[in-house]
């Protein structure tokens, strides 16, 4: 029985994002172990054959001692449990527990989601991010990547030294995330924003556009839910929803309902891995509204599943969200029924656990 360790960063994160994956490489006779900050998420894995092990990660440290120290504990996770394979997720573990699995001649395979900030912005910060990136891939067996973008700028950075996998993203559960009866005709047109409450999320873009859009169609809703670092950021949110542009409801544990009650989704983001929020969305039948940017744009066709409009642009984003306004409701259910049926066809998380079970089955032959 071949044993599979997974680096993994968060536990919400992993139940909602890899749970297919890691059930599905249970179900194939692997053993699996799970690295992970212990969290109640993680406990539905204990409970089906895998095996937890607690770790302690600083998601934005830049102390080198933290990070020396995350490397240090991986080394030592991975020459107790001698995986024949390990699979990394998210920055800190693509990087220090790619650099561990190196270390230990350990067969590795991170999954690039993004590429963050860092590496995005050029300066001394993308520099130093980038070669901590290829440090932690030099050696891997193969790459996944959730689209070209990230694939292009791996190639122009010199980080490339593996082949490279294209995923549909993280994929979505179709389980999870179930075709939902668009709602009632009578209802009031009520958009929704799931996302950090940052710059680059384009979410100040969609204030400045929620507030043109209600001077003409008061009667249409713009929810908001996510939760920001900058207490700035926060408030200019808060001040729109004291003044009525929109509803802001901070973090919530179960964004299912929001999306269920809501006729499109909006994501105005600059950059993105694959945007999880659009694929959830469109699983439940809703239509998306994106800026054309990699990692949204590959979520909707345009015109037939969504509509998409210029990043970083008000005026594109505002007449993105009228022409769905004034578009008839039996088309925007059709818009969202088309789009569950994209995601059946081509981001079922199924397709990357296969992916996966294909290279480990070559591991030690």
């Amino acid at each position: 029985m071949k044993k599979v360790l997974i680096f993994s960063n968060h536990p919400a994160y992993t139940y909602n994002l890899r749970k297919e994956i890691i059930d599905g490489l249970v179900k194939n006779g692997l053993q699996v172990v799970l690295v992970v900050p212990f969290g109640e998420e993680v406990k539905y894995f204990e409970n089906n054959g895998v095996k937890l092990i607690d770790i302690n990660i600083v998601e934005r440290s830049v102390n080198p001692l933290t990070d020396l120290k995350l490397l240090l504990d991986n080394l030592k996770i991975l020459n107790n449990e001698k995986p024949d394979i390990v699979l990394t997720y998210a920055t800190k573990q693509n990087i220090y527990g790619g650099m561990a699995a190196r270390l230990t001649k350990t067969p590795y395979i991170p999954m690039i989601t993004g590429l963050g900030t860092a590496i995005e912005n050029p300066g001394l910060l993308q520099k130093i991010a980038s070669t901590l990136y290829k440090m932690g891939t030099k050696g891997a067996t193969a790459l996944f990547v959730q689209n070209e973008s990230i694939r292009e700028k791996l190639i122009r950075l010199n980080m490339v030294h593996s082949p490279v996998y294209m995923t549909p993203g993280s994929g979505v559960s179709l389980d999870r995330h179930q075709l939902v009866v668009y709602p009632d005709k009578s209802k009031s047109i009520q958009f929704l924003y799931i996302g950090r409450i940052m710059k680059d999320k384009g979410i100040f873009e969609l204030l400045e556009a929620a507030r043109l859009i209600k001077s003409k169609y008061p009667d249409v809703k713009f929810k908001v839910i996510g939760h920001g670092n900058l207490k700035e950021d926060i408030n200019r949110v808060k001040k729109a929803n004291e003044e009525g542009v929109i509803e802001y409801l901070g973090k919530q544990s179960d964004v299912r309902p929001h999306i269920r009650s809501s006729h499109a989704i909006i994501l105005p983001s600059y950059h993105e891995g694959m945007a999880n929020v659009l694929l959830e969305s469109a699983a439940t039948s809703r239509p998306i509204i994106a800026s054309r940017v990699p990692g949204c744009q590959e979520t909707f066709d345009e015109n037939i599943t969504g509509f998409g409009f210029e990043a970083k642009d008000v005026n594109s984003l505002k007449e993105a969200v009228e022409r769905f306004i004034v578009l008839p409701y039996d088309l925007k259910r059709d818009m969202g029924e088309a789009g569950r049926r994209k995601m059946e066809k081509e981001f079922d998380r199924t397709i990357i656990l296969n992916m996966y079970l294909k290279i480990i089955k070559k591991i030690g032959r």
